[in-house]
């Protein structure tokens, strides 16, 4: 009897290991086969481009902050142009010294700024002789031909422009004695006032127009 249970209880070791093995092998294939498989929401994380790693999509690149809209330096020039015009109220209006010639009376009309920053002036100037009372003395004065051109006035500058007019002496036109010239800056609607010490100037007839000139640097010809 002692020599029959031997085999068996060999036997009956050698299957359990057997047992034992199978068991270990199937745990080992599951656990590597369920290590390939990522938990929801992973592969998302890592494919996705993060600041400093992996390649962005062409066009997802974010701007650098702090930079500005491109349209912002635009509007800040169109904004410094705007506000580049001389005003009524940074101008100061005179008239300079006759310069007579060919039975013409010519004046400078100066404008003169008086701020304490650079504007421009661009065009022709708009003038009225006015009596004592205010009222109009002749039509407002014609354009003469020329090329207007900015006129840039740092403080203290100034621009002219040609105010001319046949002798009254000569072409016998209607005349008057104004008492200011009103002097208006291109663009603006306030005129300048200056006294007028010239004279009588024409305000009727077939020979009493009036010119002006488009604005040009300095204070006369």
């Amino acid at each position: 009897m002692g020599d029959t249970s031997q085999p068996l209880r060999r036997a009956a070791l050698l299957a359990s290991g057997v047992a034992l093995l199978g068991l270990l092998t199937a745990c080992g294939s599951e656990s590597a086969s369920s290590s390939g498989t990522p938990e929801p929401g992973k592969a998302a994380r890592s494919s996705s481009a993060e600041p400093g790693g992996g390649s962005a999509t062409p066009g997802d690149t974010a701007p650098a902050v702090g930079s500005a809209p491109s349209d912002t330096a635009g509007s800040a020039s169109a904004s410094a142009r705007t506000d580049g015009r001389c005003h009524t109220s940074e101008l100061r209006a005179s008239v300079g010294r006759v310069d007579p010639g060919a039975g013409q009376r010519n004046f400078p009309v100066v404008l003169t700024n008086t701020s304490e920053r650079t504007c421009s002036v661009y065009g022709y100037p708009g003038a009225a002789f006015v009596d004592a009372s205010g009222k109009q003395l002749g039509p407002d004065p014609e354009r003469a031909p020329g090329s207007p051109r900015t006129v840039t006035l740092t403080p203290g500058e100034s621009a002219w422009s040609g105010l001319s007019f046949s002798s009254p002496q000569i072409s016998g036109a209607r005349t008057a004695a104004p008492a200011v010239l009103l002097v208006t800056p291109p663009d603006e609607r306030e005129p300048l006032k200056v006294k007028w010490t010239a004279g009588e100037v024409p305000v009727g007839g077939n020979e009493s127009s009036v010119s002006v000139t488009a604005l040009s640097p300095g204070t006369g010809p």
